[in-house]
C-alpha cells in the first residue's frame, strides 16, 4: 500500500535506481564520447561534454514524457533520417579531428581561446540530440517503474527521468575525471601527442558508423504514457 500524497512508489523507485545504476555504470557510446574528449582536450572539456550529453538526455526524457518520442517512433523514415544525420555528424567530427593540425598538448596550453569550451558544449548537445534511440530508451524504460494507482503519470515519468539523469551525470563525471587525469599524464609522452588525434578520429568515426548501422528492432512499439 503506497501512502497517499506520494508521487512515486518507494519500492518501485528503489528497483528503478538499482536498474538505472547497472545501465549507467556500463560504458556505452556516451561514455566513450566523454572519455575521448577528456583524454584529447583535458578535464574541463570532458566535464563540459558531460553537461552537454546530459542536456540532450533531459530533452529526450522530456520528449518521452510528453509522448513526442512515440510520435518519432511511428515515423520510421524521420527516425532513420535523424539517426543518419547524427551518425554523419560524428563521422564529421572524426574527419575534422584527423585534419586538425594542433596537437592535444597545444590545445591544453591555449586554455579556452575563442570559446573552445562553448564549442565543446554545443557539439556534445548536438551529438546527444541527434541520437533518437535515447528518446526511445527513456520511453521504453521509464514506464516500467510508473505506478498507475498513484496517478500523475507524466509527473512520475519526469521525476524518474530527473533521477536517471542525475545519476548519469555523477557517473559520467567520474569517467571524465579519470580519463582527463590519464590524458594529462599521457600528454607528457611524445608518442601519445603524435597519435592522439588519430585515435580520437577513429573513435568518433566508429561511433558514427555504429549509429548508422544500428536500428530499432522491427515490430518494436514503445509504450506511451496516457
Amino acid at each position: 500500500m503506497v501512502p497517499s500524497g506520494m508521487v512515486l512508489d518507494p519500492s518501485r523507485l528503489a528497483i528503478f535506481i538499482g536498474a538505472a545504476l547497472v545501465l549507467i555504470v556500463t560504458p556505452g557510446p556516451a561514455v566513450l564520447y566523454i572519455t575521448t574528449r577528456s583524454v584529447s582536450q583535458g578535464l574541463r572539456a570532458g566535464l563540459v561534454s558531460v553537461v552537454a550529453i546530459e542536456t540532450g538526455n533531459c530533452v529526450h526524457a522530456l520528449a518521452a514524457s510528453l509522448g513526442l518520442a512515440a510520435l518519432l517512433a511511428s515515423w520510421p523514415l524521420v527516425f532513420s533520417a535523424v539517426r543518419l544525420l547524427g551518425a554523419g555528424y560524428l563521422v564529421f567530427l572524426g574527419v575534422r579531428k584527423l585534419a586538425g593540425r594542433a596537437n592535444g598538448r597545444a590545445a591544453r596550453r591555449d586554455g579556452d581561446p575563442g570559446g573552445r569550451l562553448r564549442s565543446v558544449y554545443l557539439e556534445g548537445v548536438t551529438v546527444s540530440l541527434l541520437n533518437p534511440k535515447t528518446a526511445l530508451f527513456f520511453l521504453a524504460f521509464l514506464p516500467q517503474f510508473v505506478s498507475p494507482a498513484l496517478g500523475h503519470l507524466r509527473a512520475q515519468m519526469l521525476l524518474l527521468s530527473a533521477s536517471f539523469v542525475s545519476l548519469a551525470t555523477l557517473s559520467d563525471a567520474g569517467y571524465a575525471l579519470l580519463s582527463g587525469t590519464m590524458g594529462r599524464w599521457l600528454g607528457a609522452h611524445p608518442r601519445f601527442v603524435r597519435g592522439e588525434r588519430y585515435v580520437s578520429a577513429t573513435v568518433y568515426a566508429g561511433l558514427g558508423l555504429a549509429a548508422a548501422l544500428s536500428a530499432v528492432p522491427a515490430g518494436t512499439t514503445p509504450p506511451s504514457v496516457p
